[in-house]
């Protein structure tokens, strides 16, 4: 029988959702309770699924999910490898050492100072060197990091143009410190500007093991329940890529929770091009969508303290979602939130006989919220009472407040004052206002909003992207166009996705104002399926 079900998760803070898909149908969804550990949370899920829909674990075609492992190890300081660091840069970049500015705590996590080394090397964008690799310094630094570390980043000067100096420094590592301890080159990691492509280097080494071991219980769990389908993870893009390539890449996975939802809200949606409304318990994510994917942020994206240049999608979040508090005197509403009730709704919020009112008490009282989903475990009104004692005029006030507050997120994301379409999808979008919401051309709530995230993940299209400087003057503009299409293809392939199916979806030309002559950056993302259909 030919395999046809996709197994997707994922992982929210209060909930893991998963599907069960079969071509554009939802064949079953749950909604377990996130754990601590990340990874139990996922095999109940997986458990729940199996069990309720009764397939044959064989017909599995592929397991993906969304993962939060990498940016809890981060921010908690967690689990992280010991990190020994060499910028190929002296003396062009000895005024701001590896780690400024970087948290206490996180530096001492990664092992501290002692490990960090700056030598002569690194290149000018055109090839030539600033300085001849110091090949020696090398040694000498990986000697005296022996026993301390098992994780090494390496950042070289121009590096993702002129990789030369970062691939025979890895030689020299490994020739040293043997293959047990892992590189993370910083051409395979970012862009261009050297220290926020440092700090994303040193951060994708801090976490190698945190991803190895959660892809190693992924599975085993799976084989030992007959699944044998590959394991995808998805990207900061929306896009997924080969578990096995996620383990020497697990930095990419850092925004992967929201980019999954805008992919599901583009499957359930149909909708291309617009607004994506992801409304938690907690929180909303708004993200704006082109051609089916989230629109990439253009500053530098924040990770446990620490400046980075990864690729991320272009989020706006507030504090808003199904459990938020709302704050109020008399029939006046003095501010939604930003405290949430979380998962304790259901003893705390009013319409459960709790104390505290919230923005779902809200949607019971308006007649916004009418009937209870199958996929959560209780109703959402057990005390009527409590909400019939509500003023009119305090649930009046309540419900424009949270739909200005959403209108004013949707404006923010646009980048026009023009109309576009919004898609709501998490489990919070049954409770906040979806009728008439000013600069929208329509607003919609697909079937199966309440996991759009865990759906978004089994969408099995791989992404890659690379990029080159050119200068103009003296070479050809197709001619470098299709050079770094053709790194990015390869890229595709390094990532799980068939050659074949490679799509070119995004050219970017950058000038370099600063530079003499007419040169230019150019950055390239593809797409590709993960198996033949």
């Amino acid at each position: 029988m030919t395999k046809m079900y996709r197994l997707g998760f994922d992982v929210g803070g209060t909930f893991t959702d998963g599907v069960l898909v079969k071509g554009d149908e939802v064949v079953a969804k749950t909604k377990s309770l996130t754990t601590e550990d990340v990874t139990s949370g996922i095999i109940n899920a997986l458990n729940i699924l199996l069990n309720s829909s009764r397939i044959d674990p064989a017909d599995i075609l592929m397991v993906s999910f969304g993962t939060t492992h990498t940016t809890n190890a981060i921010i908690e300081r967690k689990n992280l490898n010991k990190v020994g660091i060499f910028r190929l840069g002296a003396p062009a970049t000895t005024a701001i050492p590896p780690l400024t500015n970087w948290p206490e705590d996180l530096i001492e996590a990664i092992g501290g100072q002692e490990n960090v080394f700056i030598v002569r090397g690194g290149s000018e964008y055109n090839g030539r060197d600033i300085a001849p690799l110091d090949e020696e310094a090398i040694r000498r630094g990986c000697l005296r990091m022996k026993g301390r570390i098992d994780s090494v980043a390496i950042t070289g000067v121009f590096s993702p143009m002129i990789t030369d100096h970062e691939e025979r420094a890895e030689k020299i590592v490994r020739e040293v410190l043997g293959d047990a301890v892992h590189v993370t080159l910083s051409n395979k990691i970012a862009s261009i500007s050297i220290l926020e492509r440092e700090n994303s280097t040193i951060l994708n080494a801090a976490v190698i093991n945190v991803m190895r071991r959660a892809v190693s219980a992924l599975k085993e769990a799976a084989r030992q329940r007959g699944v044998t389908a590959p394991l995808f993870i998805v990207q900061n893009d929306g896009s997924v890529m080969a578990a096995d390539y996620a383990v020497n890449y697990p930095i990419f996975t850092v925004a992967s929770g929201p980019a999954a939802s805008v992919r599901g809200a583009v499957f359930l949606s149909k909708i291309e091009n617009g607004v994506v409304v992801d409304v938690g318990g907690t929180s909303t994510d708004v993200a704006y969508i082109v051609n089916g994917f989230p629109r990439e942020s253009s500053i530098t994206v924040n990770i446990g303290g620490v400046k980075t240049n990864i690729r991320c999608p272009d989020l706006l979040s507030i504090a808003l979602g199904g459990g938020t508090m709302i704050k109020c005197k008399g029939n006046e509403v003095l501010a939604l939130g930003p405290e949430s009730v979380g998962h304790n709704l259901v003893r705390l919020g009013r319409s459960f006989g709790g104390p505290i009112l919230t923005t779902h008490d809200i949607a019971v009282a308006t007649g916004i919220l009418t009937e209870k989903l199958d996929i959560f475990e209780t109703k959402f009104l057990t005390h009527p009472e409590n909400i019939g004692k509500l003023s009119p005029d305090l649930v009046d006030n309540a419900y424009k407040q949270i739909k200005l507050t959403v209108e004013r997120v949707i404006d923010q994301m646009k980048t026009t004052a023009e109309p576009i379409p919004a898609v709501f999808i998490g489990g919070g979008a049954m409770v906040v206002p979806f009728r008439d919401i000013a600069g929208t051309t329509e607003v919609i709530k697909p079937p199966h909003f309440e996991v759009g995230g865990a759906v978004g993940t089994t969408i099995a299209e791989i992404g890659a992207y690379a990029e080159g400087v050119v200068d103009l003057e003296i070479e050809d503009r197709d001619q470098a166009i299709r050079e770094v299409v053709g790194k990015a293809q390869e890229n595709l392939a390094l990532a799980g996705g068939l050659p074949q199916t490679a799509e070119v979806i995004d050219i970017e030309e950058i000038p370099f104002a600063y530079m003499t002559g007419k040169r230019e950056k150019i950055r390239v993302r593809v797409k590709g399926r993960a198996f033949a259909q």
